[in-house]
């Protein structure tokens, strides 16, 4: 340890060079990380918030929801079977208030504990609309509605398809759509072994993938995360490389008056710990921060739960790189370096 820190002192130029590149890399990665949740709760936070369950649609939809009708015999057995279970149907729209039209998804559901229930005539909007201006008793229409809504209340994190979910009674609903049949049964707390007949059967994370945009939005920036905690391992790897290849001779004499090459390993673990624990210090503080100054209607979400697993995988390639870069160290013959290098 003293030894390590002795080096980064002496060395303070480089060390800050790779300190540097490693804040701005973890730092980037904390923000797209957090734009990558964030976008994810925009376009899903109704599905995302729901408790661990089995979602069930017809198996003729093929994973695609808004084809899904539900036959009314099957609906009525497994709401009679399963008490928490919960038959619903989404649909994209528009309302309109005295501005502007507005786009929403409709939602409506059968009576249940996991979505709002709603009276006829009634709508409950994602709190999204009412920073927007819309507020509790005004009166929106649709134009496929003959009635008009009275809104009723606002919820938190309601957004589906990054749209704002509107609640709606079945009767309303069925009036703008025409539909007859529900699309969707949902059972929370339910496996995968639970089956129906006619019915596809799909976790929450598979459901999710038939969102519309979803998958690509998330898999394109979640590779761009994990690309950039690679290149933070390939960054340790090099500039070790080289810090190493320069030190060829000094490693020779500290083997030769009986120094292990673990002990040059722990040095080498030592230095990559003290950069890597400031640089993610810093860049975790400020991303944190960012998490709270950002602009409201932007899609960013960084809890403190993934900075710490980011910070942890960064260490954790910081660490494999390191490792890897020292085996020259393993190799180093006393006699041999110090005649090839200076100290």
């Amino acid at each position: 340890m003293n030894i390590a820190w002795k080096e980064i002192r002496k060395n303070k130029v480089r060390f800050m060079i790779l300190g540097s590149i490693i804040f701005l890399v973890s730092f980037l990665t904390f923000i797209i990380s957090g734009l990558a949740n964030g976008l994810s709760q925009d376009n899903a936070a109704l599905i995302n918030n729901l408790p661990n369950g089995q979602f069930y649609m017809t198996k003729d939809a093929e994973g695609t929801y808004n084809l899904s009708r539900i036959d009314q015999s099957i609906q009525h057995r497994v709401l009679s079977e399963q008490k928490n279970a919960v038959a619903f149907s989404m649909q994209m729209g528009f309302i309109n208030d005295t501005n502007k039209q507005r786009s929403v998804t409709f939602l409506t559901s059968t009576h249940s504990n996991i979505f709002e229930n709603v009276k006829k005539g009634e709508i409950i909007l994602d709190s999204s609309l009412k920073n927007e201006g819309i507020r509790i008793g005004d009166t929106l229409t649709n134009n496929q509605f003959r009635g008009k809504f009275i809104v009723k209340a606002f919820v938190n994190q309601k957004k589906f398809s990054h749209a704002p979910v509107a609640f709606i009674n079945m009767d309303d609903y069925k009036e703008i759509f025409g539909a007859k049949d529900m699309q969707l049964l949902y059972i929370p707390g339910a496996d995968s072994d639970q089956k129906f007949a006619g019915l596809q059967t799909l976790s929450k994370k598979r459901f999710l993938n038939t969102i519309p945009s979803y998958k690509a939005e998330q898999m394109s920036l979640n590779m761009i995360v994990w690309f950039l905690v690679v290149i933070s391992g390939m960054l340790f790897a090099i500039f070790f490389y080289m810090m190493n290849v320069q030190k060829i001779g000094l490693y020779g004499i500290l083997k030769a008056i009986g120094l292990k090459t673990s002990t040059l390993f722990k040095m080498m673990w030592t230095q990559m710990i003290i950069i890597t624990f400031i640089a993610l210090a810093l860049s975790a503080l400020l991303s944190q921060v960012f998490n709270l100054i950002a602009p409201e209607g932007m899609p960013f979400h960084l809890t403190p739960e993934t900075t710490i697993l980011l910070s942890l995988v960064f260490i954790v390639i910081g660490f494999l790189g390191a490792t890897l870069s020292g085996f020259q160290i393993k190799k180093v013959e006393p006699m041999q370096a110090i005649q090839q290098g200076e100290m």
